[in-house]
């Protein structure tokens, strides 16, 4: 969450201590009894998901892993109320990986960094997290120094030169305080802390460290900003590890930011509670397993294509009709028009017209309800229909 204010004064008295104020900090409880039937069930869950994706072959894999990916660097960015291109972000992370997918455009700094951070975070799972690396990731995600058009300090633990580092919300003077983090001489310390019990060994189950990690990282608040898109990289880096596996199957920030409100309410009870974290891990574990049905809608998603592309393997399409058929099977957002064709594809609208009027023909594009300059299309697939609205 993004520091909005620095309030000056001091907490009112009356509200009760955060947990990184208590003296045992940070020496989290939970009850494994309440946590073990929903443990188990996620495991399940989650072996079943990295199953069914490993008997899809190698493309279809690195095509769900891809738009999965997409997903979970866009919606991170949603929940802090940055929004994103998505294509660019899918030609970025597509060209980090070497992936030959067509239709490849341009992408700005602040696009490359943030992919970049995740990238490494879930393509590099098996190696150490350090202080260098996570300033790596808040350099990456800070390009230009700044955060909207304030000046922040970037890739280095934050200071209290502003005052304290406060999450709040509300209009000035009637500011709402939701959190607020360790002093900043304390921080150095208890990332010490953080990194090398992540770093450990230990009978932790990866899942349950992962979402340990996530709480612990976002309560220390290490950063000026970022903290929140970093601690759910470091999340998913931990659920690589529990997977042995670079390629995402699922987004739990696509989930979390479905349930952005849920997320932040129990983040401020946690944080305003004692150490007994049973409630935010059994949190956590349901929104990973309602992440597990986002997963279902991938993976149909990547079927469809590619028994798109079966059905349609002989027919002779040139370089634009192929974008943007995938752009389609993908999930165009609005309704696809010739001016969009022509502003996509980069060709005149005579062209894109001719391009659709022979995808008409041919029965691959419908024309929407509507006519005149309101037309849109949409794919024409008998078996598994894809609207575009």
């Amino acid at each position: 969450m993004r520091r909005l204010l620095a309030i000056m004064t001091a907490r009112s008295a009356d509200i009760m201590a955060y947990i990184h104020e208590l003296a045992e900090w940070p020496e989290f409880r939970w009850d494994h009894k309440v946590l073990a039937v929903t443990l188990a069930a996620v495991r399940h869950r989650q072996g079943r998901l990295i199953g069914r994706m490993e008997a899809l072959g190698f493309d279809l894999r690195r095509a769900a892993s891809l738009q999965t990916m997409t997903e979970e660097v866009l919606k991170s960015s949603e929940i802090e109320g940055e929004i994103l291109d998505r294509d660019q972000v899918r030609s970025s992370i597509a060209r980090r990986l070497g992936m030959d997918i067509g239709g490849l455009v341009p992408t700005d700094r602040d696009v490359e960094s943030v992919v970049e951070m995740m990238l490494d975070a879930t393509q590099n799972y098996d190696l150490e997290l350090s202080d260098e690396r996570l300033f790596g990731w808040h350099a990456a995600l800070f390009p230009t120094g700044r955060s909207g058009m304030q000046r922040i300090k970037v890739g280095a633990w934050r200071d209290d030169t502003l005052g304290p580092m406060q999450v709040i919300s509300g209009p000035v003077g009637r500011e709402h305080v939701h959190y607020e983090a360790p002093k900043a001489a304390r921080v150095a310390g208890d990332m010490q802390a953080f990194l090398d019990w992540f770093n450990g060994q230990g009978v932790l189950d990866p899942v349950i460290k992962a979402g340990i990690a996530h709480l612990w990282f976002v309560t220390i608040h290490p950063f000026e900003d970022g903290n929140g898109r970093i601690a759910r990289a470091i999340a998913d880096m931990q659920l690589a590890r529990s997977e042995q596996s670079p390629q995402r199957f699922y987004s739990m920030s696509a989930q979390i930011r479905q349930e952005r409100n849920a997320y932040y309410d129990i983040l401020e009870s946690t944080q305003k509670g004692d150490l007994d974290i049973t409630a935010w891990l059994t949190w956590f574990l349901a929104c990973l397993s309602r992440a597990f049905d986002g997963a279902e809608d991938i993976l149909s998603g990547v079927l469809r294509k590619a028994r798109f592309w079966e059905k349609h393997a002989g027919d002779s399409l040139n370089e634009r009709q192929r974008v943007m058929l995938n752009r389609l099977l993908e999930g165009f957002e609005g309704k696809l028009t010739s001016s969009k064709w022509a502003k996509i594809g980069k060709c005149s609208p005579d062209t894109a017209l001719r391009d659709i009027t022979d995808l008409l023909e041919r029965g691959i594009l419908v024309k929407d309800m509507g006519g005149g300059r309101s037309t849109s299309y949409s794919l024409n697939d008998r078996d598994d229909q894809v609207a575009v609205s």
